[in-house]
């Protein structure tokens, strides 16, 4: 299928996912203006909030005007409004239980697993970056790149959902077309770069419009950023060399809408949106008590010492000598009187905390993993037990990465032998494991390994490789090796009949010893 020729971009049919997309990622930047400006208009972007007429009507917009990021700012106030990044927290924890230690990726081919192993450290923090988006946005892409002016090797780089339009068959990502604005020479004009992966081939175009329209398509050569890329690149493959990772699966909100139904969900998505506007309006009112809870002095106007004719008037606290006022008397009293209004700190904190715990049981995770629990874990058995609700989403988020992360690995392998790159391997589906984000107790191990050797469970190689895991098999054996070399031979105290000798008995060996050498003739 060709690029398209223009009209109206992101298409037509995937503006609500978009305007989803938008809010969404207001969330994850957590910037306090970006929120007011989406939630009190979500199709339309700009930088600075106003009131307008559909925040006051009823239904679903009139709804989503009420939440407290999209309630109008009073005529003649500024806003106040804070904002507690929970979303990007959540979004980050997602990211590092996944990611934060190496996947193991194998394979059975030594020189596959050899490039393989070349391309793991560049490639988890591509997947950190994607999977931490991809906990905000639903999902993300990986895509097949390559640069002989940067790496002599393609390489996998992270693409986020919302600069892709991805089309599927039966489930399946067929194709997608990313695109990126690659210079806005004024307000209104925009360079736009649509590079489109199907099975086969890459198309790259270049278009100038404006936002929301792709305009005219321009010859690649019209951009430094375009101005070396072909317009069709043969890859000789059958399938796309992208990939898309979703977040978790069903997406609720897009279930019965075709073109979304096969997007990942993210981690906002539901409640907990509102909860989040919740947890803002509570920390909001609580830092707006702190601010109107400072002391007030009230004085009488005769205490005020004028500036002037139209300059105002002030009065000083610290003045210890005053001179004579002229009061008349009646309402103006010669009193001094003092406001303090209470500071709720224990309301305001316990609705948070509240908040909180409700925001982190609809994601899938636990208050441990937010250091939010006041005792502390000691053993990894007892931090895997407050830690199993984020463990189990974890194992969740593991089951759609691995076979996409699988696919992706070998899509690249593949090109690379297609495409004749020096030091090419044979492709091969890898087995991709993810590490523990919980690290074992070796005490607990080796008390583990001690009761099965006592009760002769398993043998010398079993605990090896319990206590172990991260050895390769070259390590276990030599490890077993020594553990038999040093252990003392128990037949070797043992007499003629297999029984250890008596007291004062004589082994043959002494009787050897005590007899005479034998003469020389």
């Amino acid at each position: 299928m060709p690029l398209p020729s223009g009209g109206t971009w992101p298409p037509q049919h995937l503006q609500p996912i978009y305007n989803h997309y938008g809010m969404l990622d207001a969330w994850y930047q957590g910037d306090p203006d970006r929120l007011a400006a989406i939630y009190q208009d979500p199709t339309r972007s700009q930088t600075q909030p106003a009131n307008h007429p559909w925040q006051y009507r009823g239904g679903v917009t009139g709804f989503i005007g009420r939440m407290f990021w999209g309630q109008p700012t009073p005529q003649g106030e500024k806003r106040s409004k804070l904002h507690v990044p929970v979303a990007s927290d959540i979004a980050t924890m997602s990211s590092d239980l996944l990611f934060s230690e190496p996947p193991s990726i194998t394979v059975d081919n030594p020189a596959t697993q050899e490039r393989i192993d070349e391309l793991l450290p560049s490639l988890q923090a591509t997947l950190l970056e994607g999977s931490e988006v991809g906990a905000a946005l639903g999902g993300y892409y990986l895509r097949t790149v390559w640069d002989t002016q940067v790496a002599e090797k393609p390489w996998l780089a992270a693409v986020h959902a919302d600069a892709a339009v991805p089309e599927w068959r039966w489930g399946r990502l067929w194709a997608v077309t990313f695109w990126r604005v690659i210079d806005q020479p004024d307000d209104k004009t925009c360079l736009f770069h649509l590079e489109r992966h199907e099975p086969g081939a890459i198309l790259n175009g270049l278009y100038q419009g404006s936002i929301g329209s792709l305009g005219k398509q321009l010859p690649l050569t019209a951009h430094p950023e375009t101005a070396s890329l072909a317009r069709v690149i043969p890859t000789g493959l059958t399938r796309c060399t992208a990939s898309y990772i979703p977040n978790m699966r069903p997406n609720r909100l897009w279930r019965n809408f075709p073109a979304g139904a096969n997007l990942g969900r993210s981690d906002f998505d539901g409640p907990v949106l509102q909860l989040m506007d919740s947890l803002d309006e509570t920390w909001t009112s609580w830092m707006r008590d702190i601010r109107i809870g400072k002391g007030r002095v009230h004085v009488p106007s005769s205490y005020l010492q004028s500036m002037g004719q139209g300059q105002g008037a002030y009065w000083d606290p610290d003045r210890e000598i005053y001179e004579a006022m002229n009061v008349l008397g009646g309402d103006d009293r010669m009193e001094i009187s003092a406001t303090q209004f209470a500071i709720r700190v224990v309301e305001h904190r316990d609705t948070a905390a509240e908040l909180l715990a409700a925001i982190l049981r609809a994601t899938g995770y636990s208050a441990q993993s937010f250091g939010l629990s006041g005792e502390v874990a000691i053993t990894a058995t007892e931090v895997a037990a407050k830690e199993r609700r984020s463990l189990t989403t974890r194992g969740r988020k593991a089951l759609y990465t691995s076979p996409e992360l699988a696919q992706a690995i070998e899509t690249l392998l593949a090109l690379e032998a297609k495409l004749g790159f020096k030091g090419s391997v044979e492709p091969e589906l890898p087995t991709v494991v993810f590490g523990d984000s919980v690290s074992p107790d070796i005490m607990q191990l080796a008390q583990t390994a001690e009761l099965m050797r006592r009760a002769e469970a398993a043998s010398d190689e079993t605990l090896v490789r319990m206590l172990h895991p991260d050895w390769d098999e070259d390590q276990v054996q030599a490890e077993v090796q020594a553990i038999g070399d040093a252990r003392p031979d128990p037949l070797a105290d043992l007499g003629a009949f297999g029984q250890p000798p008596a007291p004062g008995d004589k082994r043959p060996e002494d009787d050897q010893e005590e007899r005479p050498p034998p003469r020389e003739e």
